[in-house]
């Protein structure tokens, strides 16, 4: 009895000695992450003020923000009596295990720097990246994240971004808005041509220069395909695509002439059982 007396009283004075070291620690680590919290916050508008580029300051927040959470737990753990030697070799351990599971990520996270440092593409960008079309709203440690076309966001692995052809769609100050047109052949070429300039250069935001081209394409079974190519900035793409097709249609309809369709003839027997 006198044994567990004396063995709990001597846990007793350890916690009490020790609770001062605890509670020191956890003050620490509560004003220590309020602290980061506020110097991150402070830092990223510094950093968007100096005009550094925006797709690069998310990228450095988060990894100031890893680096100084670290060093708060490691300064915390060697206030509690923990070696921080040991602490180091552990997390040094843990890291390599965690490096080797997660080896595909890793491989994002390079990819997502190399996409920083040569910018295939930046924030705002019109882009196809494997088949995904949209806006680029950001890039992430380990993602890029679009708006696509139908409003959806979509989100891409680094590593897969940069695996296939990427297409920038906002690297050039204009784009071609390729359209095609089914014209009758008994129709006068020459005229439907001049017929659908005017009904593109009448189309809001089709540019100028350089300007539209109309011309034959090629000669389908029913009908002549035309090759209509009105020019337009990026951000006004879709208003000339479905703007020129609407102008076009009003100004064929206005003049009489009919859009392509299949026909069919009638011959032989088949147009003397209808009589």
């Amino acid at each position: 009895m006198e044994l567990i007396t004396s063995n709990l009283g001597s846990l007793i004075e350890g916690l009490l000695a020790w609770a001062p070291k605890l509670l020191g620690a956890i003050l620490v680590l509560i004003i220590g992450l309020w602290i980061i919290g506020k110097l991150v916050s402070v830092i990223s508008k510094t950093m968007s003020k100096s005009g550094l580029d925006k797709d690069v300051i998310p990228f450095l927040t988060s990894m100031m923000s890893v680096v100084l959470k670290v060093m708060l737990v490691m300064s915390v753990a060697g206030m509690v009596g923990i070696e921080t030697t040991s602490f180091v070799a552990l997390i040094g351990m843990a890291g390599l295990a965690f490096g080797m599971a997660l080896q595909g990520t890793l491989g994002h996270f390079a990819s997502g720097l190399l996409i920083l440092i040569f910018k295939p593409y930046r924030v705002g960008d019109l882009v196809d990246i494997q088949g995904q079309v949209g806006t680029v709203r950001e890039i992430q440690v380990f993602n890029t994240v679009i708006d696509s076309l139908e409003n959806k966001k979509v989100i891409i692995p680094n590593g897969i971004a940069t695996s296939g052809i990427m297409t920038n769609l906002s690297a050039t100050e204009h784009l071609r808005v390729d359209l095609n047109i089914a014209m009758p052949y008994e129709e006068d070429f020459d005229k439907v041509q001049a017929i659908v300039m005017e009904a593109l250069k009448n189309t809001p935001h089709v540019l100028d220069s350089p300007s539209p081209v109309v011309e034959i394409e090629k000669f389908d079974a029913h009908n002549v395909l035309l090759a209509v190519r009105p020019f337009a900035k990026c951000e006004n793409y879709w208003d000339v695509y479905f703007g020129s097709y609407k102008n076009v249609k009003a100004a064929l309809g206005k003049a009489n002439i009919k859009v392509a369709y299949p026909k069919r003839e009638l011959i032989g027997d088949a147009k003397m059982a209808l009589n």
